[in-house]
């Protein structure tokens, strides 16, 4: 957390004080006392420079609510297993009107999985650089798939994407980089991994535990799916696009009319969803995500506090950065830095690049997102 200081951060004010000496006054032999000494004026300080006026930032892209996370009787690693689970038990069937016997007979089937804490503790974001995260998505089987993908369910893409502004290849990307175009949807039952981080890894207890509950609620709502059976990923997510348990009941779609959400199997649904997902977050149609930027000599590092596009470019080039020539030029950006191949890599990012990360939090997975959606929109060709 920063802290708040009371005066510019950058500004300090020296005052100097200078007292005049103190004379020493010989008395002579005569009567008449000696002249004073010429008074002396004291030194001014030089005035301190005008401090420098912080940037006016711009909007934060609006947001919907944040999702429910559990609440400490459920979460408290103090407390007992069993005591977290009874709270548990009731914090679900009081917030979602879930039957607590369903709940409990549920729960007594759910196993603890260490290989889903270890996972969580050694994601790829935050074990290897840029020029090393690249390459996982952005290769030619990637690439590939996505066009195959793309052509063969042409159509239904890119309804979606006139409906809602969303390009046919970000759909596409999304589903790429998730589950390789849905033959790798995760191994791990749902239940086994957000029963395994609600109780099981204290840092991020609250958001799991929060999911492990809205699971319970979707069944509710999905009557089709098995609690037991369903898989997912080592963090709880399913289906072609990955969704938790929360952004499935909150933003998945029903893309074909067919009375249930499905984004286990069904494409309608998840083309529809994952669309929504962005919709809601805040995409906006036909804006770029980013711009490759240069970075002038002298320039000091900036490392942004937020990923929102809140910096006007004038304040930006101010420090240095600044979009190169034929790149996108949109207002209000933010500033990514990454250690590419041949050095460091600047890229101004835009809000539609914010709108990626609010489906992974990292930068890397983001612009991995938008670089295979910009190959693959070059493989298959402009949209009919």
């Amino acid at each position: 957390m920063a802290c708040v200081l009371p005066s510019p951060p950058m500004i300090r004010r020296h005052a100097a004080a200078l007292s005049a000496p103190l004379l020493s006054l010989a008395l002579s032999a005569c009567a008449t006392p000696a002249p004073p000494p010429p008074a002396q004026s004291e030194p001014v300080a030089p005035a301190p420079a005008p401090a420098a006026e912080a940037p006016t930032l711009l909007p934060k892209v609006p947001q919907p609510p944040e999702r429910p996370v559990a609440p400490p009787s459920v979460t408290d690693p103090a407390l007992s297993r069993a005591q977290r689970i009874d709270a548990f038990v009731d914090y679900t069937a009081q917030t979602y009107g879930v039957d607590p016997a369903q709940v409990r007979a549920v729960l007594a089937q759910a196993q603890t999985k260490q290989p889903i804490i270890d996972a969580m503790n050694r994601p790829a974001e935050a074990v290897r650089k840029w020029h090393e995260y690249r390459p996982i998505f952005i290769n030619d089987a990637r690439i590939n798939g996505g066009i195959a993908f793309y052509r063969e369910h042409r159509d239904a893409l890119e309804r979606v994407s006139m409906q809602t502004g969303v390009p046919a290849e970000m759909i596409v990307a999304i589903i790429g980089v998730e589950t390789s175009y849905g033959r790798v949807t995760g191994n791990y039952r749902v239940l086994d991994a957000l029963y395994t981080l609600a109780f099981d890894f204290p840092k991020r207890a609250p958001f799991f535990a929060g999911e492990l509950a809205q699971l319970f609620a979707l069944k509710k709502e999905e009557p089709q799916l098995d609690l037991l059976a369903l898989k997912g990923s080592y963090a709880g997510a399913m289906g072609l696009g990955q969704f938790m348990p929360s952004s499935y009941r909150l933003w998945a779609k029903d893309g074909d009319g067919d009375g249930r959400r499905d984004l286990l199997t069904h494409l309608p649904d998840v083309f529809a969803s994952i669309a929504n997902y962005f919709v809601v977050h805040g995409w906006e149609r036909d804006a770029p995500v980013v711009a490759r930027a240069t970075r002038e000599p002298g320039a000091a590092d900036f490392v942004p506090e937020t990923w929102d596009p809140v910096y006007p470019l004038a304040d930006l080039a101010a420090r240095g950065y600044r979009p190169q020539p034929g790149q996108p030029v949109v207002e209000g950006a933010t500033l990514l830095s990454l250690d590419g191949d041949a050095g460091k890599e600047y890229w101004l990012a835009y809000r539609n690049f914010y709108v990626i990360t609010r489906y992974n939090r990292s930068p890397m997975y983001s612009l991995s997102v938008h670089q295979l959606a910009q190959a693959i929109r070059d493989g298959v060709g402009p949209a009919r």
